[in-house]
C-alpha cells in the first residue's frame, strides 16, 4: 500500500486512540454480571484518589471548613448512603465554598456539592435527592464502568474507520473521502460518551430515588429539583453552567423522574429504618447519626443561612444580603440567624450576641442539634466581644452537654487558641486529643491540633500534626519534608522516631508516585473538577 494511503489511516488510529472515552451503547443499564470494571482500580486506589482530590480542593483554599455545615452536610449524606444497595461503602461528602449550582461524585465514594446548590434549594428533601444521585454514580462504579467501556469499544470503532478509509481508497476517494470517514468515526465515539452519560444520569436518577423513598423523604423531590434546575437554566440565558450544558435537565427527564416516584412503597415497607451504618464510618460521624429521622426543615434553613455568610465573597457582601431584614421582628428565625454570623464576621460582636442570646433562648426547648447551631456562635460572639470568662464558660457547659462534639471541640479549641497562651494552648490540646485519635484524617482537626501544640510547647506533636495537615492538604512532599527534618532532631526518644518513621515510610510511596507524574511541591495537575474521566458531575 503506497504512503499516500497509509498516511491517513494513521492519522485516523492516533486521533482514535487520543480521543475522549468510547462509551456503551444507550439505554438505562445495570452493571454488566462478570464485569471487569473491579480489575481496572482497586478499592485501595479508589480511595487514594478520591483523598488527593479532596486534598487538591483544600490545598487551594475551596472547602467549607466549617464544623456545623459539615456536621449536616455528613450526616445527611451517611444517612442515604447507609440506605443504598452497597452501605457498606465508604464515603466522604464535602461542601465547596462556590455558589455555582453544582455537585459531583468522584472515586473512592467522595462527593462535593456547592454551596450555591444549597443555597437554590428549598427543602433539605431536595438536598437530599442530589446526594442520593451521586451517592448512586458511586455505588454504580460509572466512571470505573465509563473506563472499561472505552477499551472495549476503541478497538471495533478503530477498526471501523480504518475500514472505510481502505474503501475509500480502493474506490479512489480522495482526500474529502478520508477526512469525511474520520470525522464519522469520531462523531461515532463521541455519541456513545453522550449516549452512556445519559445512560448513567437515567440510572443514578432511579437508583437515588429509591434510596430517598428508604431514607424516607419525599421522592418527588427530585422532579422538583429538576424543575428548579430548568428553570434557573432559563433565566441565566447564556450564562448556563457546563454541567448544565453536558448533563441537560429536560422536560422528559422530569416527568420520569415524577413517574418513579408516584410509584415508590413507603419508606418502612421497603427497609427497616434501623439499618445499622457503616462501621467504619469515623466516630465524630457515627456517633448520634439517627437513621430513623427523616428531613429537618429547620435545621436546614440554619445550614443553608450559614453557608450564605461562609460563601460570600467578602464580609460586608455577607451583611449587605440581611440589610433588608432590620425589622427582625419580620424577619424568620433562620434570616436572623444568617443576619447574626454576618454581623459577627464584620466584627460587630455585641449586636450578634443580642441576636444569637435571643436565638438561643427561644430554642432551649428544642432538640439538642438544633439549640447547638445558636449555643456556639453566642459563645463565639461572647468571646469577640471581650467577655472572655463568660465565653469559656459556655463552652465548658456545652462540652459537657455534647461530650466529644467535633464542632463544639473546635470552636472552643479555637478560641483557647486565639488567647495566645500556653496554658489555653494546653487546653486546647486535651480538648482535640481525643477526636483526633479518632479520625487522624481529619485535616482540620490536624490544623488546629498543630497550633495548640506549638502554643503548649510540645514542638515535636506540633510537627507531626503540621506534617499530616500538609498531606490532607494535598502536599505530600511537604509532609515528607517536614517529617524528615524532625527526624534529624537529637531530643526525639524511641517512641516518637518509631512512629515517624512508621508515617515517612506510608507517605513515601504517593510522594514518588506524585514524582511519576511529574508532581513536585508547589505543582498540582490540572483542574481535576474538569477531568470527566475522574469526576461525575449532577
Amino acid at each position: 500500500m503506497p504512503l499516500r494511503t497509509l498516511k491517513p489511516i494513521v492519522i485516523a488510529l492516533s486521533l482514535a486512540l487520543s480521543a475522549g472515552p468510547a462509551v456503551a451503547a444507550d439505554g438505562n443499564q445495570l452493571p454488566e454480571i462478570g464485569s471487569s470494571a473491579a480489575t481496572l482500580i482497586s478499592p485501595a486506589e479508589e480511595a487514594r484518589y478520591g483523598r488527593e482530590l479532596l486534598g487538591e480542593f483544600r490545598r487551594y483554599g475551596y472547602l467549607v471548613d466549617d464544623p456545623l455545615v459539615e456536621s449536616w452536610l455528613q450526616e445527611l449524606g451517611h444517612r442515604l448512603a447507609a440506605r443504598s444497595d452497597r452501605p457498606e461503602q465508604d464515603f466522604r461528602f464535602f461542601m465547596v465554598q462556590s455558589r455555582q449550582i453544582n455537585a459531583f461524585a468522584t472515586l473512592g465514594g467522595y462527593v462535593g456539592m456547592n454551596a450555591g446548590l444549597v443555597l437554590l434549594a428549598e427543602r433539605e428533601d431536595e438536598v437530599a435527592a442530589v446526594l442520593a444521585h451521586e451517592v448512586s454514580h458511586a455505588t454504580q462504579r460509572h466512571i470505573v464502568r465509563s473506563v472499561e467501556a472505552a477499551q472495549k469499544d476503541a478497538l471495533p470503532i478503530t477498526l471501523a474507520m480504518l475500514g472505510a478509509l481502505v474503501a475509500a481508497q480502493a474506490a479512489g476517494g480522495d482526500g474529502d473521502a478520508s477526512q469525511a470517514a474520520i470525522a464519522g468515526g469520531l462523531a461515532l465515539m463521541q455519541q456513545r460518551q453522550i449516549n452512556y452519560t445519559r445512560s448513567n444520569e437515567h440510572e443514578a436518577d432511579r437508583i437515588g430515588i429509591q434510596i430517598l423513598s428508604r431514607s424516607g423523604f419525599d421522592p418527588l423531590s427530585m422532579a422538583d429539583f429538576f424543575g428548579r434546575l430548568q428553570r434557573a437554566t432559563r433565566s441565566q440565558g447564556d450564562a448556563v453552567p457546563d454541567y448544565l450544558r453536558t448533563h441537560p435537565v429536560t422536560t422528559t427527564r422530569i416527568s420520569e423522574a415524577k413517574d418513579r416516584a408516584a410509584k415508590m412503597e413507603p419508606a418502612s415497607s421497603t427497609l427497616p429504618l434501623g439499618r445499622a451504618i457503616n462501621p467504619m464510618l469515623p466516630g465524630q460521624w457515627r456517633e448520634g447519626l439517627d437513621l430513623a429521622s427523616g428531613p429537618n426543615p429547620a435545621l436546614f434553613e440554619l445550614a443553608r443561612e450559614r453557608l450564605r455568610v461562609l460563601s460570600a465573597a467578602t464580609a460586608s457582601e455577607a451583611l449587605s444580603a440581611y440589610q433588608h431584614h432590620n425589622e427582625d421582628r419580620l424577619a424568620s428565625e433562620a434570616e436572623r440567624y444568617g443576619r447574626a454570623l454576618a454581623l459577627l464576621s464584620n466584627g460587630k460582636a455585641d449586636e450578634a450576641f443580642q441576636l444569637l442570646d435571643a436565638l438561643y433562648q427561644g430554642a432551649l426547648a428544642s432538640s439538642d442539634s438544633h439549640r447547638l447551631w445558636f449555643a456556639i456562635p453566642r459563645a463565639e460572639a461572647q468571646f469577640r466581644a471581650g467577655r472572655f470568662d463568660q465565653a469559656e464558660q459556655a463552652f465548658e457547659s456545652l462540652l459537657v452537654q455534647f461530650p466529644r462534639n467535633r464542632a463544639v471541640a473546635l470552636s472552643y479549641a479555637q478560641v483557647l487558641i486565639e488567647q495566645n497562651t500556653r496554658e489555653t494552648g494546653q487546653r486546647a490540646q486535651r480538648i482535640l486529643r481525643p477526636l483526633l485519635a479518632s479520625d487522624l484524617d481529619d485535616a482540620f482537626m490536624q490544623a488546629s491540633f498543630a497550633r495548640a501544640s506549638e502554643l503548649a510547647g510540645d514542638t515535636v506533636r506540633a510537627a507531626e500534626a503540621h506534617a499530616e495537615a500538609a498531606f490532607l492538604s494535598g502536599r505530600a512532599e511537604d509532609a515528607l519534608n517536614q517529617l524528615a527534618r524532625l527526624k534529624e532532631r537529637e531530643d526525639l526518644d524511641y517512641v516518637q522516631r518509631a512512629r515517624v518513621d512508621a508515617r515517612m515510610a506510608e507517605m513515601t510511596p504517593v510522594v514518588l508516585e506524585l514524582r511519576k507524574r511529574g508532581i513536585r511541591p508547589g505543582q498540582t495537575e490540572r483542574n481535576v473538577t474538569n477531568d470527566r474521566q475522574s469526576v461525575t458531575d449532577w
